[in-house]
């Protein structure tokens, strides 16, 4: 593996000392730390505007931060780094007036690490069709047709930002499903953001909570359910009091 060990031998898929960016007077990251270990179902939870998205746009390369030091894979993030994530942003869209056979076709083409077989797969999974035209679809179907590119590459990272924005209940079972699957066949890592928290309580390996641009909480889900009690209501206890400062981060 590329990808380097810590002092206390783990393995970290992950790692952000003291993450700064700000866009003109709004601060998106404040000190932000973590440290993530590889092979793990990540959740980054909290409210919107707390730099979630901006903390993944970060790992992706597309960001670059003001302060602070950030790996992803034992790499800088970068066009390099990028060949082995796969990033879903929110709001992802596929091209008007394009199939979904089109789509796997530009994506077996453009994308590292695309498989077609398992993007079959996960069509079938998620009720596509590679007739349908995007034109046509729902949000929820784009939704599910832009995840089901994303998870179809074989790479070590995925980076999933409100990946079940507009879809329905029973298409995140699945989503759900397939993700502990994949997860179970081989070694990769997911980090996600969604505030389907009760939903997705049962597949995390490890929890960090975001707030002001600054984690508050992280450490194995276990843990934190054993110290703390269910995630929902550890979300509800952080968050409840929109615009409260904190003291510093809680890191386990």
């Amino acid at each position: 593996m590329t990808w380097e060990p810590e002092q206390n031998g783990a393995c970290y898929a992950v790692t952000a000392q003291d993450l700064s960016k700000r866009y003109g007077r709004r601060t998106a990251l404040d000190r932000f730390t973590v440290h993530i270990p590889f092979g793990c179902i990540a959740g980054v939870l909290g409210p919107n505007g707390s730099g979630k998205s901006t903390f993944f746009r970060t790992l992706a390369g597309l960001v670059r931060p003001d302060a602070g030091e950030v790996r992803v894979l034992g790499e800088t993030p970068g066009w390099q780094a990028m060949r082995r994530i796969a990033y879903l942003p929110d709001r992802a869209r596929w091209y008007a007036g394009h199939r979904v056979e089109d789509a796997l076709r530009w994506a077996a083409r453009l994308w590292p690490g695309f498989a077609r077989d398992v993007a079959e797969e996960l069509l079938v999974r998620m009720d596509l069709e590679p007739a349908m035209d995007v034109s046509g679809m729902s949000r929820g179907e784009e939704a599910r047709l832009m995840l089901a590119l994303c998870l179809a590459r074989q790479v070590p990272l995925y980076i999933l930002d409100e990946p079940f924005t507009g879809i329905d209940i029973l298409s995140r079972e699945r989503i759900l499903s397939a993700l502990i699957e994949m997860a179970s066949r081989r070694e990769m890592t997911v980090l996600l953001s969604t505030h389907e928290i009760g939903e997705v309580e049962g597949v995390l390996d490890y929890a960090v909570f975001v707030r002001g641009g600054r984690v508050v909480l992280a450490g194995a889900a276990e843990d934190i359910r054993a110290d703390q009690g269910s995630m929902v209501d550890v979300y509800r206890r952080l968050f409840a009091e929109r615009g409260r400062r904190h003291d510093g981060p809680d890191v386990r």
